[in-house]
């Protein structure tokens, strides 16, 4: 029987995609969580007020203000096809919220409200997360309003329908989707969105969009316009020596990748200090910048190790 991913928005759930042939799957942590007990507590309590339960048409979700005017993240399949949906805050309001837009390529919406002392969850933009790290999901998993899971961060930069997301052993169930993934100190590194699964449970292998990627898509939601995501303009395929980082084959005309003056045959090692082990990680890399943004690119030609700039394009996928 084959394994699919399976969206976990709706509490009915819906099927997205099937892994193909070659596609990663979950990998075992490289060390245990040094989180107890107290760390998970204390940062559930910091986040909880700010996580929100969202029903429609469509079916249940969740969702995690962020901004203090009312706007919040969720999962697009979690309000894809209505307007407007009930809010459910922590402390018991029922609000009525705006559907400002949705963006189904990865699957990130923005949610209006309008309510006094709303609270506000620190989103982790920029921070990173490291494989082993404890992960703690929260939500509204079969309806069940405020639930808080916890497990690791098992993998980073998966590619999983062209979306860099955070892999977690965290238990993520129909009705989580659009709830935050969080770390230890409170702060949201990812927006709960599928799990991998052979018989429809959880299996503990959940994704969640990481958080860089859904705060560009959600800015642009807000402003308006088309929404794009960032590209070097160059494909690229594995180093099989044993290395790491992306060979270019392929430099795209007029790209930034041009204007960096990479060339075929360049191996790409980093990007603003981040190392690039393989040209998935690259993908997951230039698309947690936004369009527009300068970027810092180590790359080796000929055995020599070179530093180039550029702005990075952008692209409506």
């Amino acid at each position: 029987m084959g394994a699919f991913i399976f969206a976990v928005g709706a509490l009915f759930g819906v099927a997205l995609a099937e892994f193909l042939p070659g596609d990663e799957v979950a990998t075992a942590p490289v060390s245990p969580t040094s989180a107890g007990p107290s760390d998970i507590a204390t940062a559930a309590a910091l986040v909880s007020p700010a996580v929100v339960q969202l029903e429609s048409d469509v079916g249940l979700g969740s969702g995690v203000i962020y901004d203090s005017e009312g706007l919040i993240l969720t999962a697009a399949h979690v309000v894809n096809g209505v307007n407007e949906v009930n809010v459910r805050l922590a402390d018991g309001r029922q609000l009525e919220g705006r559907v400002l837009g949705t963006h189904t390529v990865t699957d990130i919406a923005v949610v209006a409200i309008s309510g006094a002392d709303l609270p506000v969850a620190a989103l982790g933009y920029g921070t990173g997360a490291d494989v082993g790290e404890t992960a703690i999901a929260l939500g509204s998993p079969f309806g069940l309003n405020q639930t808080v899971t916890a497990g690791i961060i098992s993998a980073t930069g998966r590619n999983i329908n062209g979306v860099p997301m955070v892999q977690t052993d965290a238990a993520i169930n129909p009705g989580n989707s659009g709830g935050p993934l969080i770390n230890t100190t409170g702060q949201v590194i990812g927006i709960n969105d599928i799990i991998f699964t052979e018989g429809g449970g959880n299996d503990g292998i959940g994704f969640a969009v990481a958080i860089n990627v859904a705060i560009v898509v959600a800015d642009q939601i807000v402003a308006g316009g088309d929404i794009q995501l960032a590209t070097l303009g160059v494909a690229t395929i594995p180093d099989t020596s044993g290395n790491g980082g992306a060979i270019i084959r392929e430099v795209m005309a007029g790209s930034a990748g041009e204007e960096a003056d990479l060339q075929v045959g360049d191996r790409i090692v980093a990007i603003n200090g981040e190392t690039i082990l393989d040209p998935g990680q690259l993908f997951a890399a230039v698309v947690s910048h936004r369009p527009g943004s300068l970027a810092e690119i180590d790359f080796t030609r000929d055995g020599k190790l070179m530093r180039t700039t550029t702005t990075l394009g952008g692209i409506s996928p």
